[in-house]
């Protein structure tokens, strides 16, 4: 994976950084020590989550409480770890005045030998009139130090203002945010300039991109909520659209990696959303992502969502949009691909047979395959259970593989859709899935049976690479 930034972001995937002098942390209890399996939702009731993995080796974790009153972080050598790490408030509002109103989408950044939380902020008389500011703290530990309210970030117009967030590329600082532009008629645009101090910018900004397709402006016109991605020689900016119920959802902006970031012309804009709520996962309103990698170095997205789609009132102010993890894959010309909204439960895999490279266990209704598809009817949950694992398809919730008269199909999580999970039989890479007859799960001319393992063949196609 390349090296993206020298600074932890919100949006912006670390895969890398540069070396940094940084002290010993203190302060390690903060972090939840053994946790369980990664299980979604990872946090209940943090919305807009920023989950990165800094250079000291901690995960760290801030978003939008309910109350919107005040500002938290969490830090965790684990992304399961989040689920119980100790939560610590580094800010609260003051009772009165600016910045007195409601309180969203914090984010946190190491660069210039601080930290800096950017966040949106309305005013005690007039909590919606939201604008961005940043409080800071010099010491290396974010849970501990003390933190400073810096001041309002400029920009050219005193208007509605939220969800900024920082990345470096090419030796550039770059700053991206969302905010009502007088004289265009929506509620949010999104903007790019490079930063010149924590609170100006260096240039007048670019306009990246104004909500006009019918799934940008659902409820309301909404581009908020930049999320920076770059890979595979381009940069990409995932960003939330329409009203924050379950019409909520992703849309992607890309640019060549050595275009001219600040031209216009240099982006382009998916011409439909790239996640949406799921009838089959039951997640609605996915939205307000984040990117990370998981302890192997793979590609994580963060977004929110809610078990539920009807909501009583206002639905900025129903408490539970949960943070939630997931695998980001790629599609062959390099995009990301976004796939579903991953349900409850444990994060789900793709598994590739060991011969058979780029191929992956589909499943399409009843019959189970090997081959190529849509992501997430080759996404499957190992839920861990009693003497074995189940394979959950992701978009038939419990549902699992199982084994009826040597034939692999789709039916209820009983004893014959247990299987025991071993080490690959093939060299010991990946794993492989023993049925309760004793026979192996692998495929055979594009069917998935189960059956004896009896030489390298037979192993190399009972044998699944995990990914």
């Amino acid at each position: 994976m390349e090296t993206l930034d020298l600074q932890p972001s919100r949006r912006v995937l670390l895969a890398g950084a540069g070396a940094l002098a940084f002290g010993g942390i203190a302060g390690a209890a903060h972090a939840a020590a053994e946790p369980g399996p990664l299980i979604n939702p990872v946090v209940r009731q943090r919305a807009d989550a920023q989950v990165f993995k800094h250079i000291d080796g901690y995960y760290y974790l801030t978003g939008s409480v309910p109350e919107y009153d005040r500002l938290i972080i969490r830090r965790s050598r684990t992304l399961a770890g989040f689920t119980d790490a100790e939560e610590v408030v580094v800010w609260r509002r003051p009772t009165e005045g600016k910045l007195g109103g409601y309180i969203w989408a914090p984010e946190l950044h190491w660069f210039d030998g601080a930290w800096h939380m950017y966040f949106a902020a309305g005013d005690k008389d007039q909590p919606f009139r939201i604008r961005t500011y940043a409080i800071r703290c010099k010491s290396p530990d974010a849970m501990a130090g003390q933190w400073e309210l810096l001041g309002k970030v400029e920009t050219p117009w005193d208007t509605f203002t939220l969800d900024s967030t920082v990345f470096h590329h090419k030796g550039v600082r770059y700053f991206c945010w969302a905010q009502k532009e007088p004289g265009i008629d929506t509620n949010s645009n999104l903007y790019l300039a490079p930063l010149a101090t924590p609170l100006t910018l260096g240039e007048a900004p670019t306009r990246l991109t104004v909500p006009t397709l019918d799934w940008e402006i659902r409820g309301f016109k909404v581009a908020e909520a930049p999320a920076v991605l770059i890979r595979n020689g381009r940069v990409f900016i995932a960003y939330s659209a329409s009203a924050t119920d379950d019409r909520y959802c992703l849309g992607l902006l890309t640019a060549d990696a050595d275009a001219d970031l600040m031209a216009q012309g240099s982006w382009t804009k998916s011409p439909v959303p790239v996640l949406v709520s799921s009838e089959e996962t039951r997640v609605w309103g996915p939205g307000h992502n984040s990117f990370t990698v998981d302890e192997q170095g793979r590609d994580v997205l963060v977004f929110h969502g809610r078990d539920y789609k009807a909501i009583k009132g206002d639905p900025l102010f129903d408490p539970n949009r949960h943070t939630r993890v997931q695998r980001l894959y790629y599609k062959p010309d390099g995009t990301p691909d976004f796939g579903v909204p991953a349900g409850a439960g444990e994060i789900p895999d793709r598994f590739s047979p060991a011969d058979q490279p780029g191929a992956f266990l589909r499943v399409d209704g009843g019959a189970v395959s090997v081959g190529e598809g849509p992501l997430a009817a080759t996404q499957l949950r190992q839920k861990a259970g009693a003497g074995g694992v189940w394979l959950e398809p992701i978009l038939q919730p419990g549902q699992a593989l199982r084994v009826e008269g040597g034939k692999v199909t789709v039916g209820p999580g009983d004893g014959a859709a247990r299987f025991k999970r071993v080490k690959g039989l093939a060299g010991g890479k990946g794993v492989s899935f023993q049925a309760p007859d004793g026979g192996y799960l692998m495929h055979r001319n594009g069917a998935v049976v189960v059956g004896p393992a009896r030489d390298a063949r037979a192993r190399a196609a009972a044998t699944f690479l995990v990914s």
